[in-house]
């Protein structure tokens, strides 16, 4: 019976021991503020943040693991910002009374880019579905428009 309760007791002193060191240590708090900025879609306060943690433990899996889900959903956020910049210039080039050969050329130019662009994307299993499906809609959508340039 004296094993038993000391066992017991020791395992219980361990886990003690690695909760109180997760919640107390530096590196593991700023890993903490980072999972929170990534979760409410903050990735660049996140990566910060993780990076910051990473500084202070290199060991910390945590840190990494957000910095670098914080780099691939900031990819995806400058391409859709980017899509949506490059959107609305081809919006004004289209609304013209007259669409020019070389305004026609500039269209398939960013079509390009951008498909291209979209190429280089690869999510994870934990980027932000919602990010994901918005690349995927304005890739969908400059493909779409670069066939009825080329035609």
């Amino acid at each position: 019976m004296n094993i038993k309760v000391t066992i017991v007791l020791l395992s219980f002193s361990t886990i003690l021991f690695m909760g109180l060191y997760f919640f107390f240590n530096p590196s593991y708090q700023k890993s903490l503020q980072a999972k929170y900025f990534y979760e409410t879609g903050e990735y660049n306060q996140a990566y910060s943040h993780a990076k910051e943690a990473f500084g202070l433990d290199s060991y910390n899996r945590m840190a990494a693991t957000i910095m670098a889900q914080s780099l691939i959903s900031l990819e995806y956020t400058k391409y859709i910002k980017e899509s949506k910049k490059y959107i609305k210039q081809i919006d004004e080039i289209v609304n013209q009374p007259k669409i020019e050969k070389s305004d026609k050329a500039k269209i398939k130019l960013i079509c390009e880019i951008m498909k291209d662009s979209y190429v280089k994307l690869s999510p994870s299993v934990v980027t932000d579905k919602e990010l994901v499906e918005k690349a995927a809609y304005y890739h969908t959508g400059f493909e779409q428009l670069l066939e009825k340039v080329n035609r």
